[in-house]
């Protein structure tokens, strides 16, 4: 049996895939995937700049389309693989969703709400905390981000 570094290194890879057609999109390059009992049941990137719409991060996507596969909106036994930590909002997703367990790759500075800026997974005041990983895939999932947008910023300049 696989341990399980290698099976989130593997579906954190496929996370990065989603947020690759993301970027090849003009989207910030988040993707993510929901794995149920070693199964792929969900995967997603950001559509915000597709859909007009700022709620369509990758991971309140992945969680709809989960949601749908699963035929109901309590997502036990589900983990989550983010390219980038979770904002306050789809940090706020997961833990609804009741998702038993949250991995990113990079940190995010500016919005994160699992444990940089906030712990809104994890906070003891709530009805259902998660268990999270980070750092998986980091250098590749922060590579990916600072090129678009360091591309971002030069077509602006230009």
């Amino acid at each position: 049996m696989k341990s399980l570094k290698q099976d989130d290194v593997k579906y954190m890879q496929l996370a990065l895939k989603e947020a690759k057609i993301a970027a090849e999109r003009g989207e910030v390059p988040v993707g993510a995937v929901v794995v149920f009992q070693g199964e792929v049941i969900s995967r997603a990137h950001n559509e915000c700049e597709t859909r007009d719409d700022p709620t369509a991060h990758a991971e309140v996507l992945a969680i709809k389309k989960a949601s749908k596969y699963l035929k109901g909106w309590r997502l036990t036994d589900c983990t989550i693989y983010v390219t980038k930590e979770p904002c306050p909002m789809c940090a706020g997703a997961i833990h609804q969703a009741r998702i038993d367990r949250l991995v990113y790759g990079t940190r995010d500075e500016k919005t994160g709400a699992a444990g940089t800026l906030y712990d809104i997974v994890r906070d003891q005041r709530l009805n259902h905390q998660v268990e999270v990983t980070a750092g998986v895939c980091e250098e590749e999932c922060q590579e990916l981000l600072q090129k678009f947008f360091q591309k971002l910023r030069q077509d602006i300049v230009e």
